[in-house]
């Protein structure tokens, strides 16, 4: 409820506008930097490619994780017909759409998979260099095989692509529209929509981060990788309306009551996602099946150890205390201090996830953090290169108001 109804969009400046530029120029340039720097830290080797795609795979999946965890906040949003969320909604849309360059940044870990190299980050490319349980590797070649990966994959990024452009295309014609009907077209497309999502999401993980250990298997897996990405995309959220504020945009229309949300879906999913990792972690140790615990126990001895300590203590301790308070989720500043943080722990999650395939000890390499860089640097460059100069929030949706006038009670 609210105790004045706003009706339009009051701020001067509602799109990139002279922002774009720099942010397609700088991100693009940190990008092509980062990546060269990168492979060229690589150094020589037979399994220089191999290393290379081990860290560049981590930040793929990162970034890729926070564009699925937009395209589920649009279709959400759709699907529950929030009003309070509508004013960044759109900056959601922008976020589900970069599926697509996401999909040309998949290619250095695509294509190895489809030419049957030995660099691939994917023992089960060739069956042949596995020499621990290859039979039961073998019993999961029809699914585990470069065609049928390969046919996966592609399809993932059409649905995702087609969703996201589905929802963006919709809305900022209505921009102009004004008609209602659209949002009603994009409510009932919702439902299918998110079963969509939801079942590409579940063979993604599988695919891409899951399948890096052939022998392991974990039900509970997507719904892990799901709850990182949608924590993840909320900081982003955070993070980039507070920058977007900074600079003079969306001043008067995201307010203290939108923060407070986001804080509040923060702390859940920071829960949330402790929640999965534990239950899921207890049912392994519970069952106590080789093929599963192998998994888990080598992240519990030597180096990865200390890496799983520094886990749970920067992804669930400290982001819970720290944004617990009501006071502190409706301080701008301090959430998205408190974002960039939480972002930090999300990426090493994935860290935690692929790396002890590659490496016995711990330690974060200059390519890791490269890679980093390169593909945050796409991934700013893809976000303006998308934004364009459309409206950075939805002006035709008949619910505006709704989120303009939100007040917390």
């Amino acid at each position: 409820m609210g105790t004045e109804t706003k009706r339009a969009v009051t701020s001067t400046q509602i799109n990139l506008g002279a922002l774009r530029n720099p942010l397609l120029i700088g991100g693009g340039a940190a990008g092509v930097l980062g990546l060269c720097g990168a492979l060229l830290s690589m150094g020589q080797g037979e399994d220089w490619y191999q290393k290379f795609s081990a860290s560049y795979l981590v930040s793929f999946c990162f970034f890729m994780s926070i564009s699925l965890g937009g395209l589920f906040w649009v279709t959400a949003m759709h699907l529950t017909r929030a009003g309070w969320g509508i004013c960044v909604r759109r900056l959601c849309e922008i976020l589900a759409m970069m599926a697509l360059p996401m999909l040309v940044l998949f290619l250095p870990i695509l294509i190895p998979v489809v030419l049957g190299w030995n660099s691939s980050v994917y023992s089960w490319v060739n069956i042949e260099n596995i020499t621990h349980a290859r039979d039961l590797v073998e019993h999961k070649a029809g699914y585990l095989n470069s065609g049928f990966f390969t046919v996966r994959s592609i399809l993932y990024f059409v649905i995702w692509g087609l969703l996201a452009r589905f929802y963006l295309k919709n809305s900022v014609n209505q921009d102009s529209s004004r008609d209602p009907n659209t949002t009603l077209k994009l409510q009932s497309f919702s439902a299918p929509g998110m079963l969509l999502f939801a079942l590409t999401v579940v063979f993604a993980s599988f695919d891409w981060e899951m399948s890096l250990d052939p022998l392991w298997f974990s039900t509970m897996f997507p719904v892990y990788f799901f709850a990182g990405g949608v924590l993840g995309s909320l900081c982003v959220l955070t993070i980039t309306s507070v920058s977007l504020q900074k600079s003079g945009r969306l001043t008067e229309d995201i307010t203290t009551e939108h923060y407070h949300d986001l804080g509040k879906l923060t702390f859940g999913f920071v829960f949330f996602w402790a929640y999965i990792a534990f239950s899921q972690y207890l049912l392994i140790w519970y069952a106590n099946i080789p093929e599963e615990t192998s998994w888990f126990l080598y992240r519990q001895e030597g180096d990865w150890q200390m890496a799983s300590i520094v886990l749970i203590a920067g992804h669930l301790i400290v982001p819970f205390f720290a944004i617990m308070p009501r006071t502190l989720r409706r301080n701008k500043t301090y959430m998205a201090f408190a974002s960039i943080f939480i972002l930090v722990m999300c990426w090493f999650d994935h860290f935690w996830l692929v790396m002890p395939q590659f490496r016995q000890e711990f330690g974060v390499m200059p390519a890791d953090v490269l890679c980093l860089v390169g593909l945050g640097g796409l991934f700013v460059a893809s976000f303006a290169w998308i934004a364009g100069d459309k409206s950075l929030i939805p002006e035709g949706d008949p619910r505006l108001y709704e989120s303009l006038s939100y007040h917390n009670v």
